[in-house]
């Protein structure tokens, strides 16, 4: 008798994961939304390790799966505010230091306590996210 194959649960949706934060939390996690979105036009949006995760959707050359190449930030919501984790942030030189951390793996890290921090960063942050883009390939 043939094994019955395992039920997959459907992956939660942004919208759905949205619904379930607090709304001062969900605000800053939409602002971040627009920031990164205005930043580049190939940019989405999607629920991965248990959190909002950034990626490229543009052509890109093949890779190994492996390397998240194209997942450029994932929104930790840490403590009630969100840190931003660039996976491979280490290849982006910011010049400003404004990517915080100096992690093995290379990762890199910010944090965005407040609403007004979030503002105050947001050229930054685009500035961060331009320069990764154009480093695709």
């Amino acid at each position: 008798m043939a094994k019955k194959k395992p039920e997959t649960q459907p992956k939660q949706t942004y919208a759905e994961y949205m619904r379930l934060l607090d709304p001062i939390l969900a605000e800053k996690v939409e602002y971040i939304k627009k920031i990164v979105f205005d930043s580049d036009p190939e940019l989405a949006v999607q629920i991965k390790w248990n959190s909002p995760c950034f990626y490229y959707t543009g052509v890109m050359k093949p890779f190994d799966p492996k390397e998240y190449k194209r997942d450029l930030i994932v929104i930790h919501l840490n403590k009630g505010y969100p840190m931003l984790v660039f996976p491979s942030g280490e290849k982006v030189d910011d010049g400003s230091g404004f990517l915080d951390g100096n992690f093995p793996d290379g990762r890199r890290l910010i944090n965005l306590k407040t609403m007004e921090d979030i503002k105050a960063k947001a050229t930054s942050l685009q500035k961060v996210i331009k320069a990764w883009v154009a480093m695709i390939d």
